[in-house]
């Protein structure tokens, strides 16, 4: 089965109505369903995701909005299903900062996390709006349900 790893960009999508990608995200989530692929949500994904949210939904005062947005990532995400890649930050901090270098700052450490764990747990594929993975040659970036063909 092929394995795809969920980025934080197509998580918020999913997680919150208003935001930019919502439909773009509710559609690459259900062609991943439609093409049973294996989903990975890493524990940095989820952590970037409710940080960010919790931010706009202040700053925007949606503030009553956040514990549905908390059911729905729930929902997505229940704990047995999230992948735990942060304990493997020891390991592999030298070369996340290598990564981070090799892309002149485009990919950021959490960015750069994201990726190094993909390769490390054979997931050749990654959810994301986020060009800035398009630089990681082992990855290939999964935008729209059409990148799913072929």
């Amino acid at each position: 089965m092929t394995a795809i790893s969920v980025d934080t960009s197509v998580l918020i999508g999913l997680l919150d109505p208003q935001d930019i990608w919502h439909r773009p995200a509710l559609a690459l989530i259900d062609a991943v369903e439609k093409n049973e692929l294996e989903v990975f949500y890493f524990d940095c994904v989820l952590a970037e995701a409710v940080s960010t949210i919790a931010r706009r939904l202040h700053e925007k005062r949606r503030e009553g909005d956040l514990s549905t947005i908390i059911e729905r990532l729930e929902e997505y995400c229940p704990r047995p299903r999230i992948t735990w890649v942060l304990p493997d930050v020891p390991r592999l901090y030298s070369t996340i900062l290598d990564l981070v270098q090799e892309s002149q700052g485009e990919l950021n450490f959490n960015d750069a996390l994201i990726a190094l764990s993909c390769r490390e747990r054979g997931i050749p594929l990654l959810a994301s709006f986020d060009r800035d993975f398009d630089q990681v040659v082992w990855l290939k970036r999964v935008a729209a349900p059409d990148d799913l063909v072929g």
